[in-house]
């Protein structure tokens, strides 16, 4: 009975500290805590809300930043729908004020119309696109991508609400679309990939669109070691695919 009770007494504790690190990032309200170009961010239906127009395009992809600090080793899920032109969350991302106010760069879970674009991994304002949805990439160290596996495009209506997870450990990352993975990369350049930085919400500058997000929850997760080459090699049967460059985001 007494180790009944201890047991009892740390699957409690245990319980605790794991919902102590999962955190509500949109209270439902307003948009606190978060910054962006208010002509373009609101909140609509208990949704955070951005909107642009062709009456007034963006001279660039904007942001909505989350102000509570940076995200690192972590899982990220928010239910999301979009129409128009693309979206995408953004995560371990750095502000690039050169550019202009809520100007981003860093690794992005897309939020798109074309479904092998859906949920892919992109780079904003850097490699561009790292993985399209329904593959399993492994890059090297001179930026090479190798395509170690590739199934069917997970589908979904962007118009209707899905759920988008993102989960990032090391140089691994993984997305998700409504529990189902899009894309597993391994990320072995060090002199492009992020390990550390913002998360926050895209809105895209050309044609008019709207994006709508809610339920928004971190959970941080604890540092592991970096995968390396060296323990987790390129399998040989893996195929050499060239870049395909900015893709749908021309690099400025």
């Amino acid at each position: 009975m007494h180790r009944l009770s201890i047991a009892l007494a740390l699957l409690a504790l245990f319980s605790a500290v794991a919902n102590a690190q999962e955190r509500q990032l949109f209270n439902g309200k307003d948009l606190a805590g978060w910054d962006g170009n208010p002509e373009s961010w609101s909140v609509k239906d208990g949704a955070i809300t951005g909107v642009t127009t062709d009456e007034k395009p963006l001279p660039y992809n904007q942001f909505l930043i989350w102000r509570g600090g940076k995200v690192k080793n972590f899982e990220v899920t928010a239910k999301i729908r979009q129409s128009g032109n693309n979206s995408g969350i953004q995560y371990r991302s750095q502000e690039l004020k050169d550019v202009g106010p809520w100007s981003i760069g860093g690794y992005q879970c897309d939020i798109h119309p074309d479904q092998r674009n859906n949920a892919m991994l992109y780079d904003e304002r850097g490699r561009g696109i790292v993985a399209q949805n329904g593959q399993t990439i492994m890059i090297d160290r001179d930026g090479t991508r190798w395509l170690v596996k590739e199934t069917e495009p997970v589908k979904a209506d962007v118009a209707e609400w899905n759920e988008y997870t993102v989960i990032a450990r090391g140089n691994h990352l993984i997305h998700k679309l409504n529990g189902q993975v899009t894309i597993d990369v391994i990320d072995h350049q060090e002199s492009q990939r992020e390990l550390e930085g913002l998360l926050a919400i895209q809105i895209h500058r050309g044609p008019a669109m709207k994006v709508q997000v809610k339920d928004i929850v971190l959970k941080e997760l604890p540092d592991e070691a970096l995968i390396t080459l060296e323990k987790s090699p390129i399998p040989a049967d893996a195929r050499k695919i060239p870049s395909l460059g900015a893709g749908k985001k021309a690099k400025k």
